[in-house]
């Protein structure tokens, strides 16, 4: 009788570890009548816990809770938050606000000087804010051409829009940096002083004279709403993920416990013996396979693992790229869903040696990394393979 040994993710604890394994158990009965599902409970004995009862998180009393969330209202963080994402959110706010008023008849629209002064900026490049990096003039070229431009400019005074430009074309190019990870990203005082060179530029009153419109022009409660319920749950935010991400850490650092769990528990059960891990358990299964012949184990079973994507890394505790696959690591098949941004593929870096099956539970990310274990097409690949 083959004895698949399952070996969860990360963040499994109980009860949920139960019903997993339920579901994993009476699925292969289906697919695979006849196969022994034993579980490694890894989670509770070697996964990750927060030791000191989470001291390590600093904004746990509630007082202090309170004030560092006014703070970060008062100087804006939140709302800069919310730019860097989307640059032109006050601009939509202000264009959508009632015009101020008919254009009289023979005058300029209003944005048509401000679109010029754009236009001016843009071929100056980064000129106005070298401090901010590259992108500044074709941040400005782009947003001479915005549609929100015309019922911006009727609806506040000339004033407030070059603050608001200024600050759209700031958090544009600081939002493109974050997207593209770059190692240096200006303090809040240098994003404040480029925002009142680049409002003089277009128009624009003395320094410092447009900064809190953020309050007065964008969803204030919602972004308060939004500061104060993170700052307020962190501890319990923090608790929550840990168990995730800590235990790949502690796998990765102090994994040796673990792989020996698995060695004992390979060595008393009946083989032949199928390894299924899913996602860190993949990881689990892969390394100590590497490390060390495991006598009996005949099908190794990765589903939604990032163990290709650590060994392409060089993070894989027990095997460096370019190392090959040791000869003693049996037959190995990978199963990862296509929109599983967790889920890895083994194939490419290890030809001949690893099989990659793309599967389709049809759930967006992060639902489609938990969905393999309903869906009927994984159990049915991996009883095609067993020994």
């Amino acid at each position: 009788m083959t004895t698949v040994l399952f070996i969860h993710g990360t963040g499994v604890r109980p009860p949920h570890a139960e019903t997993l394994y339920a579901r994993v158990t009476a699925s292969f009965a289906e697919a695979a009548p006849g196969v022994r599902v034993v579980p490694l409970d890894w989670g509770e004995r070697y996964g990750a816990r927060l030791a000191a009862g989470g001291a390590s998180i600093p904004y746990d009393g509630a007082g202090a809770t309170e004030r560092d969330a006014e703070r970060e209202e008062d100087d804006g963080t939140v709302a800069w938050e919310r730019l860097y994402r989307d640059p032109e959110a006050e601009l939509a706010l202000a264009a959508a606000r009632v015009p101020s008023g008919e254009i009289p008849p023979g005058a300029a629209f209003p944005d048509e000087e401000f679109r010029e002064r754009l236009a001016e900026l843009a071929t100056r490049g980064e000129a106005a804010a070298p401090e901010l990096g590259p992108g500044l003039g074709a941040r400005a070229a782009a947003l001479a051409r915005s549609p929100l431009l015309a019922p911006a400019a009727e609806a506040v005074d000339p004033e407030a829009l070059a603050t608001l430009l200024a600050r759209a074309l700031v958090a544009a190019v600081i939002g493109e940096a974050l997207a593209e990870d770059a190692p240096v990203i200006p303090d809040g005082a240098t994003r404040d002083a480029a925002v009142d060179r680049v409002a003089q530029e277009l128009g624009g009153a003395a320094p410092g004279v447009g900064r809190g419109l953020v309050g007065r022009l964008a969803a204030r409660p919602v972004l308060r709403l939004g500061s104060r319920y993170a700052v307020r749950r962190r501890a319990a935010l923090t608790g929550a993920a840990h168990p995730a991400a800590g235990d790949v850490l502690t796998f990765l650092v102090r994994g040796g416990p673990l792989r020996t769990a698995l060695r004992e528990l390979v060595a008393a059960v009946e083989p032949p013996v199928v390894l299924l891990g899913h996602s860190l358990g993949g990881i689990v299964a892969l390394d100590t396979l590497i490390e060390a012949p495991l006598p009996g184990v005949r099908l190794l079973v990765t589903v939604g693992s990032q163990g290709p994507f650590l060994y392409e890394t060089g993070a894989l505790p027990h095997l460096e790229h370019p190392q090959p696959l040791p000869a003693h690591v049996p037959a190995w098949l990978n199963i990862h869903d296509r929109r599983d941004l967790l889920g890895f593929a083994a194939a490419p870096l290890f030809p001949g040696r690893a099989e990659d099956i793309a599967t389709d539970n049809r759930q967006p990310f992060p639902a489609a990394h938990s969905a393999y274990w309903t869906d009927p097409a994984v159990y049915r690949a991996i009883a095609e393979r067993l020994p």
